[in-house]
């Protein structure tokens, strides 16, 4: 399974990029998954008409959004691209706008990412590491960033934990925001020693629907909770999904712990 610096080489990274809205922000980042021969131009439609359709979900953090759509014939190799701009801007999210760097991913199938992705959660959701991958001075300067603290982790207090349960993270697709949830939800399970007692599954809205009945609870963004409405269990908003802090906070909610 390809790690982070594999999927994101340093041809795939461009620094202080102008662009005059979102839609060229999203543009900027097909641009480069196309110029690798990660996918073709389909594909950055593709990624904008998510948005067009599901909202500014995409933007999962303060300032980051994560640009991605279906695996679909457009993409010829899982692969992903980051550009950072030199202005920020807006994607309509109420809480994370405006938006300074954009990270789109293309994948072939929804497994041959996850370790990358489980890896960027993690990166990102440590100040430090953000400040200095946010702050690089050159392409070459993020990758080593990228490739020097991909290993790593950190553990916290661990409450007791429940019997086995399932917790679905949902986005418009299942292969992208839902993951970086996932991952930085497990992060939490695992700091708890609750992974051996809680599975966390992502998945699309249309599947999620389904499979409701097998799970506790929902955990998703604002505009994905609003589009499943009333599912019979607890939904769950995030907004930061990088943040290990928020998605504790919710899970202690959640539990009551």
């Amino acid at each position: 399974m390809a790690s982070l610096s594999e999927l994101l080489p340093r041809e795939a990274i461009r620094l202080d990029v102008s662009v005059a809205d979102w839609r060229s922000a999203v543009c900027a980042a097909g641009e480069l998954l196309v110029t690798r021969g990660t996918t073709t131009d389909a594909y950055t439609d593709e990624m904008i008409r998510n948005v067009e359709e599901n909202g500014p979900y995409i933007v999962i953090a303060p300032g980051f959004a994560f640009a991605h759509a279906r695996p679909s014939p457009a993409v010829r190799h899982t692969g992903m691209s980051w550009v950072r701009l030199a202005e920020p801007v807006a994607f309509g999210h109420e809480s994370n706008d405006p938006v300074t760097l954009v990270v789109a991913l293309a994948a072939r199938d929804s497994g041959a990412h996850t370790a990358a992705m489980a890896a960027l959660a993690r990166l990102l959701g440590d100040p430090e590491t953000e400040a200095a991958l946010r702050g690089a001075a050159s392409p070459e300067e993020l990758h080593r960033v990228l490739a020097r603290r991909e290993a790593g982790g950190e553990r916290a207090a661990r409450p007791s934990g429940p019997a086995a349960q399932k917790i679905l993270t949902v986005c418009g697709n299942g292969v992208g925001t839902s993951l970086f949830l996932k991952n930085t939800l497990e992060q939490v399970l695992g700091r708890w020693g609750w992974d051996q007692h809680i599975t966390v599954e992502a998945t699309d809205t249309i599947s999620a629907k389904g499979k409701a009945a097998e799970a506790v609870a929902i955990l998703t963004s604002r505009e994905i909770a609003r589009t499943l409405g009333d599912v019979g269990i607890p939904v769950k908003v995030v907004e930061d999904f990088t943040s290990a802090k928020e998605v504790d906070a919710t899970l202690r909610d959640t539990y009551d712990v």
